[in-house]
């Protein structure tokens, strides 16, 4: 039979635990509008740890579709994060982030615009592949962004890049149309926020090439200034 063991002031230690955590959720206001305090993982201190749970997440009907759990890649503290919707079949297969035709015109775009993506972190609203591609449903949105939000508060990034209409409206504004919210500067919590059309669609429509060159030199721009 175990004994609890008094913590400070005569405390048990568990009770000492369950009050610290609350007063935590407490204090802690998210990042992304809708999420709850007590859903963001708020104990997960790196992303190595972010990352395993993600990989035993069992909580919505992607995880039972899909090859594996695509995480995210880049820096651990990287100043620039780009966020797009969720993992192809390419990503799915090698687990990795925007590694298809996509990902490989998304290279291009940032070689370009001298941003190395090794420098940066590269990830995705949901982590799980949605059969043949769909847009993933609500409900398996509003389990996902709670990854999400603890990647940026553990990554911390100055810059956070939302590509295409999916992350836009979660990440920025749930009413927002990217035809209309891309190119222009949003900030929260001190984090500078830009939306820009999501790579496929570039692919599908080149007249969106020019707009989005044009967004990524904005986004240089201040990267370095704000490197500096």
């Amino acid at each position: 039979m175990s004994i609890e063991q008094p913590g400070l002031f005569g405390q048990p230690e568990t009770k000492k635990k369950e009050s610290l955590e609350k007063s935590r959720e407490e204090q802690y206001i998210p990042f992304i509008p809708g999420i709850k305090p007590e859903e963001a993982y708020l104990e997960l201190k790196s992303l190595g740890e972010l990352e395993q749970r993600a990989k035993s997440c069992r909580q919505c009907r992607l995880r039972e579709g899909c090859q594996q759990v695509v995480f995210g890649e880049g820096k651990n503290d990287a100043r620039l994060m780009l966020v797009g919707e969720g993992p192809g079949m390419d990503e799915d297969l090698q687990g990795r982030p925007f590694v298809g035709k996509a990902g490989q015109l998304l290279d291009k775009i940032l070689q370009a615009a001298g941003l190395p993506r090794q420098e940066v972190f590269i990830g995705n609203v949901v982590k799980c592949r949605p059969p043949g591609n769909r847009l993933p449903h609500p409900d398996e949105v509003r389990v996902c962004k709670n990854y999400l939000e603890a990647q940026i508060r553990i990554i911390k990034p100055q810059i956070l890049v939302c590509m295409g209409s999916l992350a836009t409206q979660v990440i920025i504004d749930p009413r927002a149309r990217i035809t209309i919210t891309r190119g222009k500067w949003f900030n929260r919590q001190g984090i500078k926020m830009m939306a820009v059309f999501h790579p496929a669609a570039l692919l599908r429509n080149p007249s969106y090439k020019r707009p989005t060159w044009e967004d990524f030199k904005q986004i240089r721009d201040e990267y370095y200034r704000e490197g500096k």
